[in-house]
């Protein structure tokens, strides 16, 4: 039986924040706050029954008010990159707020604080985006539910309607180190991705438009490797991003939920099987955890270069401006949806 408890967790610019935590049968624990409706906390028993805090955040509030590295936040509305922040939608152009160089990066949604409610075994998140936010077309309705099963899988849904045509790329954009919080780096841990290609990058970090096979290059991960076997080769892909921070184009039907990545602690021996209904996923190795404005993570640790990564599952960047890619255009009178499921395990 899933056991749902919830407590304070500080205040953000005077409005109280709240932390739900979620247990199952087995011990494992899974925090979220109404903060950017953040994953806080998910606690795995490892290979000796110890719990370990598998995902990089905060103690409390006031560092989600500090940090810059959006730890376990939703994102959006618009995950990842929009090249030169602006995009075309039905004849008209849209401008953006620029917050990455000339780009618009993730959006505010990270720093939101949202309506909760426990809904049987599940923790529901709801706001409205106003059609003013960001430059955005539309008012949007979103909804995102955790929910945590006896057979230890974390799952994500996200909902979301508009009253005008618009644009959405959802994601969460939690930080895992499967190892716990030791403030070591995920080199050593193992990742198998299946994907056969992904998204070419320029130095902007914005996809230039070509699919490119992972055959001989760092990106083939289609067969489990340690993260930080290729990460140093002398590859202008891995240099612009300063190691992995790329769109791998997950296999199999986009819509429909399928395993898309296994990853392995190596001293936990906790792994992580992850599912996801989108196209793409960005892969992301913590290149600039270093960089962020709070004064520490956890613990009082502060966490360094390619302390965590990231497996977010979502659509293509710049997926607006690139008419090949899939698309990203919600419909009024349509639904967004979105599913994607970290199930834990140990050996």
């Amino acid at each position: 039986m899933i056991k749902i408890t919830l407590q304070p967790f500080g205040e953000i610019s005077g409005k109280e924040i709240i932390r739900y935590t979620m247990c199952n049968d087995n011990g494992l624990r899974v925090s979220v706050i109404n903060f950017g409706c953040s994953i806080q906390a998910i606690l795995v028993p490892d290979h000796s029954g110890i719990l370990r805090d598998v995902v990089l955040g905060y103690d409390d509030a006031h560092g989600y008010a500090a940090g810059s590295s959006f730890f376990g936040s939703l994102v959006g509305r618009y995950a990842n990159r929009i090249g030169n922040a602006r995009f075309t939608l039905n004849s008209k152009t849209y401008v953006l707020e620029q917050n990455d160089g000339g780009n618009h990066l993730h959006g505010v949604f990270a720093r939101r604080i949202c309506d909760g409610r426990i809904e049987s075994d599940s923790v529901v998140f709801s706001f409205l985006s106003s059609p003013e936010e960001e430059g955005f077309p539309g008012a949007l309705s979103v909804e995102v539910r955790y929910r945590l099963t006896e057979d230890n899988a974390v799952m994500i849904d996200y909902t979301a309607t508009t009253d005008e045509d618009t644009v959405i790329n959802l994601t969460n954009h939690t930080y895992f180190n499967l190892n716990g919080q030791d403030g070591s780096d995920v080199f050593d841990h193992t990742i198998q991705i299946n994907a056969d290609a992904f998204t070419e990058i320029g130095d902007d970090k914005l996809p230039t438009g070509r699919i490119i096979s992972v055959e001989g290059t760092p990106m083939d991960f289609r067969r489990a490797k340690k993260i930080g076997a290729d990460i140093s080769r002398d590859d202008c892909r891995l240099q612009i991003a300063s190691g992995y921070d790329h769109n791998m184009i997950l296999n199999g039907q986009a819509g429909e939920l399928r395993e898309s990545a296994v990853a392995k602690g190596d001293r936990s021996g906790i792994i992580m099987h992850v599912s996801t209904t989108e196209p793409g996923a960005q892969f992301y190795t913590g290149s600039y955890i270093d960089e962020d404005t709070a004064p520490y993570g956890k613990n009082g640790i502060r966490y360094p270069r390619y302390g965590g990564f990231c497996f977010e599952t979502q659509h293509y960047p710049d997926s607006v401006n690139h008419p090949l890619f899939p698309s990203t255009i919600l419909r009024k009178g349509e639904t967004y949806r979105q599913t994607t499921i970290y199930r834990f395990s140990v050996e």
